[in-house]
């Protein structure tokens, strides 16, 4: 799919991986809908248009997708809300629980969403790397990562021919990881010291990989990594 004039809605697009997403797509030709919670916080993006909502909100969702269709690419790198970190047999059950907000969310979007995609459009879900290799603390996002990627390979079958992809990062610089500081610079280096390119990601790069499947109109149903290396160290 070439991208000039596509019209691409972009959930979580004002910050991290989305916002990084949403620049990129922009520089392609895409007219770009950027959307979160609190879209104000990103500040002026010129072109690129801004509204809020809230993935977990069906009726908002309904309503938005009916204003803004058609469109031909969506995409979600929305959170969906907090999620629980830390040794399963110690967590409290109720953050486990909310951590499937960003399943939900994504669940949302596609369900409510597909119907105004274009015939030959498709979606991106951003997943994580502990979907297939978790890492002590990290039983919540892995659970989280792996339902997402099955739910995927799922309704690939059903969307056909538009098509639905995951992109999966590794660890990546972004803000959920807090303010620039030594202590988040290692911990960052220290999350990835053993991958095989031992260095966090940038948003910039996983951008470049959701791009690939957004114009690769021969591939759907898969997962693409974006990982350093996570996979195999």
């Amino acid at each position: 799919m070439e991208l000039q004039d596509k019209k691409v809605l972009i959930f979580g697009g004002t910050s991290g991986i989305g916002l990084a997403t949403t620049l990129l797509l922009q520089q392609a030709g895409a007219h770009v809908v950027a959307i979160s919670r609190d879209p104000a916080k990103a500040g002026e993006l010129p072109g690129v248009a801004l509204r809020a909502c809230d993935v977990r909100d069906r009726d908002a969702l309904s309503q938005l997708f009916a204003e803004e269709a058609p469109f031909d690419v969506l995409i979600s790198a929305a959170t969906g809300g907090e999620r629980a970190n830390g040794p399963f047999l110690q967590m409290d059950l109720d953050g486990y629980q909310g951590s499937f907000d960003k399943l939900w969310g994504y669940t949302n979007c596609v369900r409510l969403g597909a119907q105004h995609l274009s015939e030959r459009g498709n979606i991106v879900l951003v997943s994580g790397s502990p979907a297939r290799r978790a890492k002590p603390g990290q039983a919540a996002i892995a659970s989280v990562g792996g339902a997402v990627e099955q739910f995927v390979r799922a309704v690939a079958a059903e969307l056909a021919p538009r098509r639905i992809n995951i992109v999966s990062p590794g660890v990546i610089a972004t803000p959920m990881f807090g303010p620039d500081s030594e202590a988040r610079e290692g911990m960052l280096q220290g999350a990835t010291a053993k991958n095989l390119i031992p260095r966090p990601g940038t948003p910039e790069e996983v951008a470049q990989g959701i791009l690939f499947v957004v114009q690769n109109d021969f591939v759907t149903g898969t997962t693409v990594d974006v990982d350093g290396g996570w996979l195999l160290s």
